[in-house]
């Protein structure tokens, strides 16, 4: 039984502020941040945005996408995030409720930092497979944090991806896939903490690379490919220079990446970041074409999958916004006070 993605979508908020802008307040070097990760700008959540909200919005154009799924044949909804809003109450209800789908479906949270999107992916075409549900919804979404002046401020951003996983009318078949986990605390937030922590340069070595090289070589030898037989790629994009790198050790060439890599002017929207970067290839694909991904989490852990798209794409892809026109078109840029405001990192004194 073949088993993939029938509906996939995305949502992005509007809002950008450049890397100018951070900069100026805190004295860094814009230049070394454009130049050297690869980073212009990055998405901000509004006020009223939130993890549950840009998963609603994802949700809805993912069952546009699917055309003729019932909400209620969705047997699991599960979402992957590192901000959801409720630290005691999960946000699958929510998202659940605003779409359709219940009451006879399974919800969890996921949580695994950036790859907690991949993660819900994984579980739900494992349940599918199974045969234990038709359907399932798998979401990455975040609203993440850098604290002011520290270098994730310049990164974090927002933005959510949804996929509905089932086994019949498939626009991307899931051919295989392959999870790479060790235990590496590059990057961590403690409870009742408000902003994450992260250990530097270690993040990239041995955090990233070895995580991501290590599901991505596993996955090649499994299914005998090699990256020449792909015709896109994308990978966790942190920054613009870690998914870039990754992929030139790995053999893949920047024309197979850039199509998925939205982090230059989107920003690292960890669990949403690998997941939204196949939506951007999903929108262009061609029937025929096989595309690889690789999420990555801190912690550390990576997912990797192989999909080859199906003919049924061509059907789809205009049922919803794209991803590169959310992205790039009715962009509202902020400057930092005004920011500052939406991300909550001032508050008016009662």
């Amino acid at each position: 039984m073949s088993v993939g993605i029938v509906g996939y979508g995305a949502n992005l908020p509007r809002h950008r502020i450049k890397v100018e802008e951070i900069a100026k307040v805190w004295g860094a070097d814009a230049p070394s941040y454009k130049k050297g990760l690869e980073l212009r700008e990055k998405s901000v959540p509004a006020p009223d945005q939130d993890v549950i909200t840009l998963s609603v919005e994802a949700a809805r154009n993912a069952l546009l996408r699917a055309k003729g799924v019932n909400p209620q044949d969705l047997g699991a909804i599960y979402i992957g995030s590192e901000s959801h809003p409720y630290a005691v109450k999960p946000s699958g209800t929510v998202v659940g409720e605003a779409i359709g789908a219940f009451p006879s479906c399974h919800v969890a949270d996921f949580e695994f930092a950036c790859k907690a999107g991949s993660e819900a992916m994984f579980v739900v075409y494992g349940l599918v497979k199974a045969g234990l549900v038709k359907y399932g919804l798998a979401i990455g979404a975040d609203t993440s944090q850098g604290a002011p002046g520290d270098a994730l401020e310049y990164s974090a951003a927002a933005g959510a991806a949804a996929y509905i996983i089932g086994s019949q009318d498939l626009v991307a078949t899931i051919d295989d896939t392959y999870s790479f986990t060790t235990d590496t605390p590059d990057f961590w937030r403690r409870e009742y903490q408000h902003y994450p922590q992260h250990a530097g340069r270690f993040t990239g070595e041995p955090a990233y690379f070895r995580t991501v090289l290590g599901a991505s070589e596993a996955l090649l030898k499994k299914s005998g490919m090699k990256p020449k037989d792909f015709q896109y790629a994308v990978f966790h994009q942190p920054n613009g220079k870690f998914p870039m790198r990754a992929g030139k050790m790995l053999g893949f060439s920047r024309e197979q990446i850039e199509t998925g890599w939205l982090v230059p002017t989107l920003g690292n929207t960890y669990s949403g970041a690998s997941p939204l970067g196949l939506t951007a290839i999903l929108d262009v694909a061609k029937p025929g074409d096989k595309i690889f991904m690789c999420s990555y989490g801190s912690g550390a852990g990576s997912d990797a999958f192989i999909y080859t798209v199906t003919d049924r794409i061509r059907e789809v892809q205009g049922l919803a916004a794209k991803t590169r026109d959310m992205l790039d078109k009715n962009v509202i840029y902020l400057q930092y006070g005004e920011y500052a405001k939406f991300r909550r990192k001032i508050l008016k004194a009662e």
